[in-house]
């Protein structure tokens, strides 16, 4: 029995680190900062303005790669499902026998049949997530329509753990306000990670040996 339980302990601590790297498959620059590319040598066409310039109407907006766009974090979702049936059925069947002749041999109480089913189900399931806060992103590409994809992260390191805020997506131009910020629901095909790391985090997980168990459990 001991050697049992000592090959299932090492067999889990085998696991761990597999289970580790497949939480996160993101690579390590997914939300990296991007910097600005060097501005290309203005056209010799001889003109008082030449080809790069930025226009009047556009005043501070971001719309270079490098950069800095505030995200502003409005995400609230809630989502509920309940669904009930119920199926009810009887039947009985009697017949009285004669009281004379060759069928008078039966007893009433011996010619009788009942049947009954009754069926009831009930489900409910009810979900909300809320997430607020700004994130600071730089432009990583600027498309030929005008969007930008926009990626970045940041990090908080308090006295009970670290926590990282990580967002990418795509905005568009006109959704910028003068003071370069954007509702985070208006970031298209956006992901959003929020993640933390530090006691109170483990102390809301299971341990290894209770995933191990957990995963391998029929029940």
């Amino acid at each position: 029995m001991r050697r049992r339980l000592s090959k299932l302990a090492m067999l889990a601590l085998a696991l761990v680190p597999i289970a580790a790297q497949a939480k996160d498959k993101l690579p390590p620059d997914a939300f990296a900062a991007s910097m600005p590319l060097p501005p290309p040598p203005p056209p010799a066409n001889g003109s008082i303005f030449q080809g790069a310039y930025v226009p009047l109407t556009s005043g501070g907006r971001a719309g270079f790669v490098g950069d800095i766009i505030t995200i502003q974090l409005v995400e609230r979702t809630a989502a509920t499902k309940s669904n009930a049936a119920g199926t009810q059925r009887d039947g009985d069947i009697g017949l009285s026998p004669p009281t004379t002749g060759p069928l008078s041999l039966f007893d009433p109480s011996d010619i009788g049949m009942g049947g009954g089913q009754q069926f009831k189900g009930k489900g409910e399931a009810s979900q909300s997530n809320a997430l607020s806060g700004e994130v600071s992103v730089t432009v990583a590409a600027v498309y030929p329509n005008g969007t930008m994809l926009v990626k970045g992260e940041k990090f908080l390191t308090l006295n009970r753990g670290d926590e990282r805020v990580q967002i990418s997506g795509i905005v568009r131009a006109i959704d910028i306000s003068p003071d370069n910020r954007v509702l985070s629901t208006r970031v298209a095909n956006a992901h959003i990670r929020y993640v933390g790391k530090g006691e109170i985090a483990r102390a809301s997980r299971q341990g290894w040996l209770q995933r191990f168990f957990s995963i391998i459990s029929p029940f």
